[in-house]
């Protein structure tokens, strides 16, 4: 039978790199754009971020310069003259579309090179020397090495940019303008973005010729197996909330509004024993990378992160999303909120709402167009939210699993991996199979179940209560033990 991407136009070698990874269907997106781009056109392709776009510029771009039709007489790159350029507006989002298309390029005997801001310029400089076909940057770092005379866009054949949108959000316009006008006029240019704003249009209109516009859902509405709700809290309620939120089981980003938040909520959820890993702009890029392995490997299944990871970071299985800090405006809130729900599968969005917060998270809700549920936060509400039994570590436990965690003197062998097969239940109101659930464990990454953290105490009417404090790892009492004050209950950490 014959692939729905070799229908498409999509080469057979590349076909069977998709089919080695378990791709066989087309997203919308994929399906909408393909037959143009490998036509040679100019697209332009407006789809939420988790919709398939990177395959859908990768797949072309590829197609392109390996010339299926005559490899032999495929060209050699020139040094420092990529023959194509792939632009994205983060280091992160830059290293995941890299990872995308190596194993595409890989198969058609192409080479490629990831350059980014943060780490040394100069193996970037030599492998430039040394010739390109596939070049993915980030506009800052692709400047800088231009204007050293390192790498000249007059051979690139194709450009991509990735996340205009986000682009435009970041300030990098200016620079992609001159980063386009540097590539042959006549050179094929394929947009992707979430939303077309007026700053995009204007690349649109001056950059790309007479482009083909496609659109895959819509730009602002939620996905369709998407639950969004407001949680309501004191101030004095809100750390013990966002702390047995993330002790559940399964992969869950907590957001924050700054820099210094991440980090001190991470640095939080570690002391209280749920292992974290931060992900914002004061890190150096080794530990944003050793931060965002530990999570996508399921070693951390909690990541803390400013809207750095709000767009473009691409983790499987994401169930729950917790704006911490509700974002000041509803762009950034339906792209924080694309974190989960990826893929078909159902996620969970819940925004912390204290009582000086209330007025501006209706207003941020009436602008992205959801309608949550909002209710007060209790045991009962938060065990349907994130089912399953909260799990606490102790100090050294944490400290095996979080690469940026501080060092703990510790005399017990250090061991990894993450706690697999407490998935979340379907009671949630979540489509059965589509729970958090961990990877299966390997003979090299040894499981442990997560260890268990007392919730919040359900009170007589059902309300329930947030507690007050939390014994420390690996107290006497059990690292699950909540300070013992009347009529609350203590449950201990069973091994």
């Amino acid at each position: 039978m014959t692939s729905q991407f070799a229908r498409l136009g999509v080469p057979t070698s590349l076909v069977a790199v998709l089919a080695e990874r378990g791709i066989q269907t087309p997203t919308p997106i994929q399906a909408a754009t393909l037959p143009d781009s490998l036509a040679g056109r100019d697209v332009l392709g407006r789809g939420r971020t988790g919709s398939g776009k990177t395959f859908a510029f990768a797949l072309p771009v590829v197609a392109r310069l390996a010339d299926t039709a005559n490899p032999t007489a495929r060209r050699r790159p020139a040094p420092g003259r990529p023959r194509a350029l792939l632009l994205a507006p983060t280091r992160e989002l830059a290293a995941q579309i890299a990872e995308s298309v190596k194993p595409l390029a890989d198969a058609s005997r192409l080479s490629t090179l990831t350059i980014f801001g943060g780490v040394n310029q100069n193996p970037q400089v030599r492998t430039l020397k040394s010739g390109v076909d596939i070049l993915v940057a980030t506009p800052g770092r692709l400047l800088d090495l231009r204007d050293q005379g390192h790498l000249s866009l007059e051979a690139v054949e194709v450009t991509v940019i990735d996340e205009a949108d986000h682009m435009s959000d970041m300030g990098f316009l200016p620079g992609v303008k001159k980063i386009l006008a540097a590539t042959p006029r006549d050179s094929q240019r394929l947009l992707f973005s979430a939303t077309l704003d007026n700053a995009v249009d204007v690349l649109v209109r001056q950059f790309l010729h007479d482009p083909v516009v496609h659109e895959a859902d819509s730009a602002v509405s939620p996905v369709t197996r998407m639950e969004h709700h407001v949680l309501t809290v004191s101030a004095a309620e809100r750390s013990d909330v966002i702390a047995d939120l993330a002790a559940a089981p399964g992969r869950t980003i907590l957001f924050t509004r700054t820099k210094h938040g991440a980090k001190k909520l991470a640095k939080q959820l570690n002391g209280r024993g749920i292992p974290a890993v931060d992900l914002h702009g004061n890190l150096s890029q080794n530990a944003r990378v050793r931060n965002l392995a530990a999570f996508d490997s399921g070693r951390v299944e909690t990541l803390v992160a400013t809207d750095i990871a709000a767009r473009g970071i691409h983790v499987d299985d994401v169930a729950l999303v917790v704006h911490a800090d509700p974002p000041t405006e509803h762009k950034a809130y339906l792209h924080r909120s694309g974190r989960t729900a990826r893929a078909g599968s159902a996620g969970t969005v819940v925004t912390i709402a204290t009582p000086d917060q209330r007025g501006d998270v209706q207003g941020l809700m009436r602008a992205a167009k959801i309608k949550p549920t909002v209710t007060p936060a209790s045991a009962d509400v938060l065990r349907e939210l994130a089912p399953g039994e909260r799990r606490v570590f102790s100090a050294d436990e944490v400290a095996d699993r979080t690469p940026s965690a501080p060092e703990q003197p510790s005399s017990r062998p250090r061991r990894s991996g993450r706690g697999g097969g407490s998935g979340r239940g379907s009671g949630s109101g979540r489509a059965a199979g589509s729970g958090r659930s961990g990877q299966a464990p390997t003979a090299s990454q040894p499981q442990a179940p997560r260890g268990q953290r007392a919730g919040l105490k359900a009170s007589g009417n059902g309300s329930g209560r947030v507690p007050s404090g939390v014994a420390p790892a690996g107290s006497t009492r059990g690292a699950a033990a909540f300070s013992a004050s009347a009529g609350r209950s203590v449950r201990r950490r069973t091994r």
